[in-house]
């Protein structure tokens, strides 16, 4: 690796990073500061020194317990230097991924924390994987069981034809099991108190550039499941007095829609649903993946939820991954929970449906992100130096795995952070 040189330290940058799926975004970007804030890249090297030594030293104190002992004094006498708080560096991220998601996360430090905000509304890629016949409450597999419906009748053909009306500009209809407000409370206490809602959930206008369907999963070839949680008839009813407060709908109407299994039963000749070994594949539904390039604000599990209904069965999210948010994007050995096309890619996509639906060319912006692309970090780097950084020495220059990383793929923000 080539020797990396800054002009001054500390620096204020951005950088990504590939967060896995699994812990919450605030709980990364917590963990990131604790090595930012020992780092003599992002702040006064005094207090690196400071905030190394706790953080580095609980390391090897964690590692030297036996017999149940490991980390028995965790963190004992060592706040020696100084008062109060301690010298910590500033930190956020541009957009928030869920739990469930996986992928770009972009990150702050320092004078890059007020850069943050072009990410929000920047172009983002995403890949996710969607299973048909369930919807949930959070339109993924976080979430609870709303309603079953049939899912036979669709293949790949219908669902690639499906794809037609949600590329372009669309209006999008954020979840009601979400965090938006509305006259100060969250969407999800309405529906979980039953509530009406005062008015109806404001549609938003978003642009899918690009939305191609890269794999056809049949059932035998995958092993997501619906969640095993479900609403109760008492939360329909609850969502359905939230929903009927504004509007009486077919969706303000809650049921599940049985399959029908004696035509069903034909799809394997035969072999009928339940009097086989293979009964438990049949009764699984196919899962697809999606690969698209959209604006900011695009509710991607808005898309996989309403896509179900299009083709009239249920769809949910199972898997996501953030491809690129603007200029930052995954490297190709990127570990992620949704599966890589195999052959196309999302550029090539994104020319294609900009030919179907009359969307305008790239910006001068968009292509100058994407001839200065960033490569993220992978979290597995972080997550090293935090559970063994105190085992490793630094190289020559003083510098450690992580940091080496991130100077690899850093950019710059003009002047040293603000104290």
């Amino acid at each position: 690796m080539p020797k990396v040189t800054f002009p001054q330290l500390p620096v204020s940058a951005l950088f990504g990073i590939s967060k896995p799926s699994g812990p919450s975004s605030m709980s990364v970007i917590n963990d990131l500061k604790r090595l930012v804030s020992a780092s003599r890249l992002f702040i006064d090297s005094k207090y690196a020194s400071i905030n190394a030594e706790k953080l580095y030293t609980k390391s090897k104190d964690d590692d030297a317990g036996e017999d149940g002992e490991k980390g028995k004094d965790r963190g004992k006498g060592k706040r020696r230097k100084g008062k109060g708080r301690d010298f910590e560096a500033k930190i956020g991220q541009g957009g928030t991924l869920d739990p469930l998601a996986d992928g770009v996360l972009v990150v702050g430090v320092g004078k890059g924390t007020k850069k943050l905000g072009e990410f929000l509304d920047c172009v983002k890629e995403y890949r996710t994987t969607c299973l048909l016949g369930c919807e949930t409450d959070t339109y993924d597999s976080e979430g609870m069981q709303v309603r079953v419906a049939p899912w036979r009748q669709v293949t790949r053909e219908k669902l690639e034809a499906a794809l037609e009306q949600f590329r372009g500009q669309i209006q999008q209809t954020p979840p009601i099991f979400s965090a938006l407000k509305m006259n100060g409370k969250p969407l999800y206490e309405y529906a979980r108190s039953g509530t009406p809602l005062p008015r109806p959930i404001e549609r938003r206008a978003v642009t899918v550039h690009s939305l191609e369907l890269t794999h056809w999963i049949p059932a035998s070839e995958h092993t997501y499941r619906f969640p095993e949680k479900k609403f109760s008839d008492e939360e329909r009813e609850k969502m359905e007095k939230a929903l009927r407060g504004v509007e009486i709908s077919a969706d303000a109407v809650i049921r599940d829609e049985p399959e029908d299994l004696s035509a069903s039963s034909k799809a394997v000749e035969g072999v009928a649903i339940g009097d086989s070994a293979d009964a438990g594949v049949l009764d699984v539904p196919p899962a697809f993946v999606l690969t698209m390039r959209v604006s900011g604000g695009t509710y991607v599990r808005s898309i996989a939820h309403d896509l179900g209904h299009a083709l009239g069965s249920a769809a949910h999210v199972v898997t996501l991954t953030r491809s690129r948010q603007g200029r930052f994007a995954l490297g190709p050995s990127s570990n992620t929970s949704t599966p890589v096309i195999a052959s196309d890619s999302i550029s090539a996509s994104a020319e294609i449906s900009k030919e179907n639906v009359g969307e305008p060319d790239e910006t001068a912006e968009e292509k100058k992100e994407e001839q200065e692309e960033k490569e993220c970090v992978p979290w597995e780097i972080f997550a090293r130096a935090l559970e063994d950084g105190g085992n490793e020495e630094p190289d020559a220059d003083g510098w450690r795995e992580w940091e080496r990383e991130i100077m690899e793929k850093i950019e710059i923000v003009g002047g040293a952070p603000e104290k």
